[in-house]
Formats: structure tokens, sequence, C-alpha cells
């Protein structure tokens, strides 16, 4: 095959879509892939789905929400990601001072001083441990009461710098509404974090180079957000991973991806899975990334719909418009997936 082609079935495969590679639940696709672009959480939970065998919308909310092998939270790059539970410590010793020292000048525009933000730790931590989770909404009530204005960022900034600050994290839905809870309570700790500094670094490096290989330390740096010279040390320390021994799938892999998927935002360049040509269908600008149709890791069009009943309309690229035969079938079989997801999460949440 030629050499593009061979990495892109590798990456496709590395992140469980693609050759065929599909895990058996929630948790084992984030055993394989580490983390999951969640800032859209439907579009996460559908991110698990099209990873793994018959995921169910129950399935995943069981993990997040009463397992508590998955949790939400602001990691790489200060955005929202679902990631295991085991690494949560880990990964907020090493990115919650960088986040909380790039807020800070957000929290001054806002007028948080430091005096506003020590006293809306207590205010949103005292809430949780009287109360249970809150959602977003009823935290922000609570810190009206220490002058925080209720419309607006403030808020919500107090809150991401608790969370953060490995205070509370993201806990259980309720009515389709995120809630918060105390981390400690949520994940009991078992000691102190798992890697620390430099080894932290590298277990993040190591994490990446298998769930998005092949790729180089340039793409880590893009996708951890850590300063280019410590992802290019972290990178350097690691051993060389042996390619994936398996040849040419035996048919057309046929996906859909949702918006904002980490296959399509974890590398540098983009070319490796979508054709240059059709980029800006994929990526129309003002920060959107399209759900995706992908043919053994290639993007061939986009789609929408799917959600609260409505079907799934594909709209593919100009080459593929006329698709038949195996790929035709793999777009309906994925199509009827997402409208079967969507719809028992549509009903759990009402």
């Amino acid at each position: 095959m030629e050499r593009r082609t061979t990495d892109r079935l590798l990456r496709a495969r590395a992140q469980a879509i693609g050759g065929g590679v599909r895990e058996e639940s929630a948790a084992a696709v984030l055993d394989r892939v580490f983390a999951v672009q969640a800032q859209d959480l439907p579009a996460a939970e559908l991110g698990l789905r099209v990873r793994a065998h018959g995921l169910t919308a129950p399935a995943v909310r069981r993990a997040t929400d009463t397992e508590r092998t998955a949790v939400r939270g602001w990691f790489m790059r200060g955005t929202l990601h679902l990631v295991p539970a085991a690494d949560v410590r880990w990964l907020l010793a090493l990115f919650g001072p960088v986040h909380l020292a790039l807020a800070a000048r957000r929290l001054r525009e806002l007028e948080l001083d430091d005096a506003v933000c020590a006293r809306s730790e207590r205010i949103i931590t005292e809430a949780i441990a009287a109360e249970g989770p809150l959602t977003r909404a009823q935290l922000t009530d609570r810190l009206t009461t220490i002058g925080v204005p209720p419309k607006g960022q403030a808020a919500f900034h107090l809150i991401r710098r608790a969370a953060l600050a490995g205070l509370i994290c993201h806990g259980p839905q309720r009515g389709g509404d995120a809630t918060f809870v105390l981390l400690d309570d949520w994940l009991p700790a078992a000691g102190p974090p798992s890697f620390t500094g430099a080894a932290a670094e590298r277990e993040l490096a190591r994490r990446y180079r298998l769930a998005h290989g092949p790729s180089d330390a340039e793409d880590f740096a893009h996708w951890s957000g850590l300063r280019t010279t410590a992802a290019r040390r972290a990178w350097a320390a690691l051993p060389d991973t042996p390619a994936d021994p398996r040849g040419e799938p035996a048919g057309p892999d046929v996906r859909l991806l949702p918006a904002y998927d980490d296959y399509l935002v974890a590398y540098r360049t983009r070319d490796l899975s979508v054709p240059a040509e059709h980029a800006r269908r994929v990526w129309p600008g003002g920060g959107q990334i399209r759900p995706t149709v992908l043919v053994d890791g290639l993007a061939v069009g986009t789609w929408s719909g799917g959600r609260r009943g409505t079907p799934v309309t594909v709209d593919l690229f100009p080459a593929t418009a006329t698709a038949t035969g195996e790929v035709a079938e793999g777009i309906a079989r994925e199509s009827a997936e997402v409208e079967r997801f969507s719809d028992e999460s549509h009903k759990r949440s009402t």
C-alpha cells in the first residue's frame, strides 16, 4: 500500500475507527484511546459509540455516572475530555497548575481577585458537601451570594478554577445537565498521583503514541498543549513503537464520526484524514468541526441529524457521491446505530 494509506489505516486502527477494530465497552475504549474530546458531551458519547461493538447510551451513562470509570474534565489544552478515572489525578497534577496560571488574566478581567476566588472555593465545596451533586446553574446561584454576577462568564470561570485545583469534578447527569461533585468523594484518593513532573509528561506521550500513531513530537505537542520543548523531550525518551503487523482490511470499514472528534483534532495537520479540497466542508469556520463519514479512516463526507428522533442525513463529497455496495451498506448500518444510540440517550435524559 502507499505510505499515506498505510499510515492512515494504522491511525484508524489505533483509534478503533478502522480496520474492523472495535472495543467491547466504554471503559475499554478509553483504555485504548486514553481521551475523547468532550466539550460537547453528546458528541463525546457518540465518540465512544463509534469505537465499540453495539455500545448503548445507558452503558455509557453507567460508566460516567455509576461505575465512575470515565470522568469528564479540563485536561489537554484546557479542553474538556473524557478520560479513564484512574488517570484523573496525575492529569490534574500535570495540567491544573498550567491552566490555572493561564486563567489568571481572565479572572482579573472579570474583576475576580484572590479574595473572591478563595471565597468561591468555600461556597462551591460547602454547597456540594451539604447538598450533593449540583449543576452549573445551581452553583452560579450560590455564588451570587458573594456578589458574583448571575449572568456572563464569571461563575463559569470560578467553577472551572475549582475543578482545575482538584476540588471538584464532573459527576452524574441530571435531566440532561452536567453536575459537579467533590473530587475526593467521587474518586477517593488511594495515594499521590501515579506520575508527576517529567514522568507524567513521558506517560502522556506514551499514551498518545499508542492511541494516535503514526505521529511525531509536533503532533503530540499540538494535542497535549505542553510546551514544545517539554513535548519533544518526553517524546524522545520513549522507545520505538512496533508497527501494526496487519495488512490491508478485508473490506471498507465505514464509521460515522461525531463532531469535534479527537481523530480530526489530535494532529498538527489534517491532510492524512481529510482530502485538502474538502477540508472546509469539515472545518467551515467559527470553531466548528462537523460530524464526518469515514471509510478506512478517510473522510468521504459529512453527516447531520440523529438527535431527538431526527434521521441521519449524509452529504458525501463529490468523488464519493454515488457510493454503492459495501460503503452504502456501511453508511446505512452506522446511521441506524447513531439513531438508535441517540434515541436511547434522549429517552434517558427526559
